[in-house]
């Protein structure tokens, strides 16, 4: 259904709201401390509004970085929203905050898993782009065949929207599972797109492949290991066929990033050299050498370094071109993938790459085309499986904040007497003399005291009481200072590190787990930031737990757009509860999330939406409704049905001890149902 987009563009502006903690006897603040606490809230609302007025969409653009990671899909509108531009700045967008909200309408609920086929789209003609200049470029005679591996995202309609998107440059499809191939046949019927299989393979998978090619499928079956090339041949002679197949070297070349040991020497699948040279004198004695079509590598994921993927090149042109001399009737190379994503735009990291599609398809190009002609062999048919950078960009998490655990204080505790402990007494003084004039010195002094309020508690000099009173005038006088050392000079030392001690911890409505698994996994890094709000500075720093029972639940690995290193807060605007609906994103989340995701603390899969993007709006193509509680039961064996009879038994055994009115039991009953049938994460009572 189309939309017209009418909803108010103005952005939602969050207000810190600052909470005043209990003093020593759980009292209110005494009037005598007043006046302090009145100039500490002056001085921080002061400095508040003024930054408000100097910072802007773009001062947001660059703290997020989203103009490097966001590869023109992705950019800050003049509204201070996030706008999703699948063409670039010239094409159609959409507002990703409006639309938020506008799904709300429509019944879908946060956490949400928003897709843009659009991208998918464009990266699909990207890739076979850069191909087909680097083939004009250097007068390349072979042809290319993308294809998409499917494990990256094995969703049905990813999958089919990749199918179609590709037709016209005839990608094709990967299948590394026996359940993988049986998704591609049903998909693929893309003529002369090529079908990579790999993995693993039992004669019942070589077979189904082997008869796929009967009914026109361009099927290549790809010998990981040496003992699948004997069931190959003796499937194919029953079948009476002439197999397509393919050799896996095993490189001693490895790649570079999270995922290196993927590949090399040590690999796990692939065929040496000595098995290589085996295998072809195999199929020579079977009459079969001129069935071996291809041969393929590969070098590990997100490989982050294109001197990485040359070395591997001149290793695997190499073998190629020596099984062609051997008498191999070989028509394509597969180069694998490793094809990597910017995730945070760095160019330096794991999660960044030093190089372009078009490089990387300028070096795989030439590197083929030098290592061919040096040995007058044909130039193959390229095949690439690159997954991740066709679909990482197309989705984004969108989830909402629940709460919050704010460490800034504005207002001190009532005054420490001289019958108190020095400690006290002392930190009274620091706040109560700090100027710009002593900041480093206060500073100082505050470190100080936050050690020895440790020490003398745990020797027993400061009770329970006490030390309450001193953790909050740390807080106090840590919020003094950094409101005043942010508009001085040769303070930002103090103010980095007084952003990380009172960095908030942010309540997420998602599951780390579910929905970003590689952020705990592998410490892969995502780009996180608020979808709205960008006109106004985001003066706190974050850190951002999710749902689960679990310390590992939290995402604290951030870009650090300054130095390209990673930092462990993210920038966010002030939130408290009862304030407007805060939304944050996760972005490129498209490649490996939603399959790798798991159940912990039994939250499933979120709301999902495919969204289409054109000039008059934007219309909902696909909705896929999140897991309710009984689906996700159902995976661990629980039923529904036995459930509710053994609570209902457990409320008639208390009725009868009058444990429970029947009211009661009723209004049990009706929420243990309503919430077997509801969504596993937060929502918003009606």
């Amino acid at each position: 259904m189309a939309n017209s987009l009418n909803v108010s563009t103005d952005a939602v502006v969050q207000k810190p709201t600052n909470s005043a903690p209990a003093n020593s006897n759980g009292a209110p603040n005494t009037a005598t401390n007043g006046a302090i606490a009145t100039q500490v809230q002056n001085t921080t609302h002061a400095f508040a509004q003024v930054k408000s007025e100097e910072w802007s969409a773009e001062k947001s653009a660059q703290v997020y970085g989203i103009n490097n990671w966001g590869s023109g899909y992705f950019r800050i509108n003049p509204n201070g929203n996030v706008s999703v531009t699948p063409q670039g700045d010239k094409g159609p967008s959409v507002d990703l905050y409006e639309l938020t909200q506008e799904l709300q309408d429509r019944g879908i609920r946060i956490p949400i898993m928003i897709r843009f086929p659009d991208i998918i789209k464009s990266r699909v003609e990207l890739l076979h782009g850069c191909f087909q200049k680097a083939f004009a470029d250097h007068n390349y005679k072979g042809q290319y065949c993308g294809v998409y591996p499917i494990k990256v995202n094995q969703q049905r309609h990813l999958v089919q929207e990749l199918v179609k998107f590709g037709k016209d440059v005839k990608l094709g499809l990967e299948a590394g599972s026996k359940p993988e191939l049986l998704v591609v046949l049903s998909l693929m019927n893309t003529p002369n797109a090529v079908i990579i299989c790999n993995g693993f393979k039992d004669t019942e998978y070589i077979e189904t492949a082997l008869l796929a090619q009967k009914i026109g499928r361009e099927i290549i079956i790809v010998v990981d290991r040496k003992d699948e090339l004997k069931i190959i041949t003796e499937t194919a002679k029953k079948l009476n066929m002439r197999p397509k197949i393919g050799f896996r070297a095993k490189l001693n070349t490895q790649g570079a990033g999270k995922w290196v040991d993927s590949a090399g020497a040590r690999s796990k699948f692939g065929l040496t050299a000595i098995e290589i040279v085996e295998g072809v004198e195999f199929l020579k004695k079977q009459n079969m050498l001129d069935c071996l079509e291809l041969m393929h590598y590969h070098i590990g994921s997100q490989v982050p370094s294109i001197q990485s993927i040359k070395s591997s090149l001149k290793e695997a042109a190499r073998f190629y071109t020596e099984l062609y001399s051997l008498g191999a009737n070989l028509k394509y190379i597969d180069v694998g993938g490793g094809l990597g994503v910017d995730y945070d735009g760095s160019g330096s990291s794991d999660s960044s790459i030093n190089y372009s599609e078009q490089e990387y398809a300028n070096d795989v190009v030439s590197t083929i085309q030098t290592m061919c002609d040096e040995k007058n062999v044909p130039h193959p048919n390229i095949v690439t499986e690159s997954g991740r950078a066709l679909v990482a960009h197309h989705s984004v998490l969108i989830f909402n904040v629940m709460g919050v655990n704010n460490l800034y204080r504005s207002e001190p505790p009532v005054p420490a007497t001289k019958k108190d402990p020095s400690i006290m007494q002392e930190m009274q003084y620091t706040f109560e003399k700090l100027t710009a004039d002593n900041i480093n010195e206060c500073f100082n002094d505050l470190l100080q005291s936050k050690n020895e309020t440790l020490n003398l508690f745990t020797y027993g000099v400061l009770n329970l009481t006490q030390r309450a009173w001193c953790e909050s005038m740390f807080f106090t006088i840590a919020t003094k200072i950094l409101t005043m050392a942010q508009s001085l000079p040769d303070c930002e030392d103090i103010v980095s590190e007084l952003r990380q001690t009172l960095c908030d911890t942010y309540f997420c409505n998602f599951s780390v787990f579910q929905s970003v698994p590689d952020s705990w996994a592998v410490g892969q890094l995502f780009p996180v930031m608020p979808i709205h709000n960008l006109k106004q500075e985001p003066c706190h720093e974050a850190t951002l737990a999710d749902l689960t029972c679990d310390s590992d639940g939290k995402i604290e690995k951030f870009i650090d757009t300054e130095t390209g290193e990673v930092k462990s807060t993210l920038r966010v605007h002030p939130f408290a509860e009862g304030d407007a609906p805060y939304y944050l994103g996760v972005f490129l989340t498209g490649a490996y999330q939603e399959i790798l995701g798991d159940l912990h603390n039994l939250f499933g899969d979120t709301d999902a939406v495919h969204i289409s993007i054109h000039d008059s709006g934007y219309t909902v193509d696909h909705y896929i409704p999140g897991d309710t509680v009984t689906e996700v039961l159902t995976y661990v064996q629980y039923g529904r049905a036995e459930m509710v009879d053994n609570v209902r038994q457990y409320t008639e055994e208390s009725i009868n001890k009058g444990n429970i009115t029947k009211q009661e039991a009723k209004s049990l009953i009706k929420h243990y149902e309503e919430g077997l049938s509801g969504y596993t994460y937060l929502e918003e009572m009606e």
